[in-house]
């Protein structure tokens, strides 16, 4: 359906007008009518009396009709749309262009108006289908709306009301500062800071790994949130082949144990489906790779000649590495992937089977993203922080931030050029990255900021000059140097756990991810993770985004 134009309702309006095709005037009545001749001499004579009798009332009941017949003519004119209504042909001069141009956009204003209030009963009608009790029937499977659907579902439909109030209110503005425009609060009700609600239904898969059927997981790109991310999507790959996936060793790669809690995943899913590199070993006699078939072309699943000296090392003896897209060498990007895709290419009754590198797979990524992930599995989020890191980091909170924070992920240290290049900048000068943080502070109403960054002491301390709410600055906290007479940290550093940068970055997504709201750096694996414990933690909020996100840097310079 197109939406009603001004020309649309104006041919409807000329059909509604009759055409008048009178007949032409008979010579008596023309003459009746342009000189005024008494009809008294068509009559039987009548006495003078009342003669003049007769002059005086014809002569009121024309004046009569003089008076009336103009006003009824006025009055039909009006009512069925004025001069625009008449045929073009027979259609006066306009006296005043201006009056024809707010009549115009008078029944511009109000096509569009109609427009949306069908639009809005069509909504009304929708949203009243989804909530309405559905009959009981054996074979009903129907989720019921959540609460958040509802009051996305509302909201949409307050919009709307406020269009059709503006539509109706636009003819009648004369300016800037007009009182009508004060007169109607056209504000909407924002669902504030508040946090989103975890979908009712996950699609996901069941992973039952067949007995002695293996994934070896190889993770290369980038820093731990990058071999993260390759982690999670490894694990999708192990339940969609049946296998269990081994973690590799501290030796070849980081010491996944030391950040994550392994037996979390295997007790979220219900049986074994994950193992360290050494439990591996305890269970094989010959440890090897029995086929190599990498899902990234070029090079074959990003494996350099120091990786494959690493392997070789710890006692792994690999066969023949292929490419399961050969044809994708060429290709800048991989191409999407899907199920069907996978298992065709990736089923093999090898015991030992590698895939290479899956930071860079655009494998089901919508159901990869999902919160809790694709997998079948009772708790919240399966990759998460150790247990020894949660408790650190709500031990930091109880001690400095409180129940009601912003955490901000601030990465600068390289991100100067890694965003220049791209098509839209992320490196945002730190006067405007101020500007958009206290945007967020006015909506949180969080009397303190946690402070996850890798910026320079000189790049910090302007940021913090800045960031001034209701006269008040809002401190930027970051997590101190150790010291003994604070308890907050003990536990890492009883286990030796402290002072380790993978320890103390997870340390810091764990924070962030705690938080009320958080505020991101676009590009960054570091903030990617976060949001993803976020989305699996049920902590995400309506405020949560990117820094400065619409935006673009209001300065940049110039490329090498």
């Amino acid at each position: 359906d197109r939406e009603p134009s001004v020309s649309d309702e104006d041919d409807d309006l000329e059909t509604l007008v009759p055409q008048n095709h009178t007949k032409p005037p008979s010579p008596s009545s023309r003459s009746r009518a342009s000189f005024g001749i008494s009809i008294s001499g068509f009559r039987p004579a009548l006495p003078s009396s009342a003669t003049s009798l007769g002059r005086v009332l014809w002569s009121r009941r024309y004046l009569l009709s003089c008076v009336c017949l103009p006003v009824l003519f006025i009055i039909l004119f009006f009512s069925l749309g004025g001069a625009s209504s008449l045929p073009a042909s027979i259609r006066l001069p306009s006296a005043s262009p201006a009056a024809d141009l707010a009549s115009s956009r008078m029944r511009e204003a109000e096509l569009h108006a109609l427009y949306l209030l069908r639009s809005q009963r069509s909504g009304l009608l929708s949203l009243f289908n989804r909530t309405a009790a559905p009959e009981p029937t054996n074979s009903s499977t129907a989720a019921p709306v959540s609460l958040s659907d509802l009051q996305t579902a509302l909201l949409s439909q307050i919009k709307i009301n406020r269009e059709i109030q503006e539509a109706l209110l636009s003819t009648h503005h004369s300016g800037v500062g007009n009182a009508t425009d004060d007169a109607l609060d056209l504000d909407l009700p924002g669902p504030g800071c508040r946090r989103r609600e975890l979908p009712y239904n996950r699609r996901t898969i069941e992973w039952n790994p067949k007995k002695n059927r293996y994934l070896f997981a190889i993770c290369l790109s980038g820093q731990m949130s990058n071999h993260l991310i390759c982690l999670e999507k490894h694990m999708f790959f192990a339940a969609l082949l049946g296998r269990i996936l081994v973690v590799p060793s501290q030796k070849v790669d980081y010491q996944y144990d030391k950040v994550l809690d392994i037996n979390h995943i295997n007790d979220c899913i219900g049986r074994k489906v994950v193992i360290t590199y050494e439990e591996f070993v305890d269970k094989r006699k010959k440890v090897s790779i029995d086929q190599f078939i990498c899902y990234v072309a070029s090079p074959p699943c990003y494996m350099d000649e120091e990786h494959i000296k690493k392997l070789k090392a710890v006692g792994i003896s690999m066969g023949k590495i292929e490419a399961a897209w050969p044809e994708d060498a060429k290709l800048k990007v991989p191409k999407k992937r899907y199920v069907a895709d996978i298992t065709a290419k990736f089923t093999t009754d090898a015991e030992v089977l590698a895939v290479g590198e899956l930071f860079y797979a655009d494998a089901e990524e919508e159901w990869i993203m999902q919160p809790g992930g694709p997998l079948a599995h009772k708790c919240k989020t399966l990759i998460q922080p150790s247990r020894l890191i949660m408790l650190t980091a709500q031990r930091f909170v109880q001690t400095f931030l409180g129940g009601n924070y912003i955490a901000l992920h601030f990465r600068r240290h390289g991100f100067l050029k890694f965003c220049n290049v791209k098509k839209e900048s992320c490196f945002f000068p730190i006067p405007q990255a101020a500007g958009c943080i206290l945007r967020i502070i006015e909506k949180a109403n969080a009397p303190v900021i946690y402070l996850s960054t890798d910026a320079a002491g000189s790049e910090t301390n302007l940021l913090q000059s800045l960031v001034v709410f209701d006269d008040r600055q809002v401190p930027l906290v970051r997590r101190p140097e150790h010291e003994g007479s604070e308890k907050w940290d003990a536990l890492l550093y009883r286990k030796h756990m402290g002072g380790d940068d993978q320890v103390e970055a997870m340390l810091d997504k764990t924070i962030c991810a705690l938080s009320n709201v958080f505020i991101g750096s676009s590009g960054s694996t570091f903030t990617e993770d976060i949001f993803r414990l976020r989305r699996g933690w049920g902590s995400m909020s309506y405020c949560d985004e990117y820094l400065c996100q619409g935006e673009l840097p209001n300065y940049i310079a110039e490329l090498e």
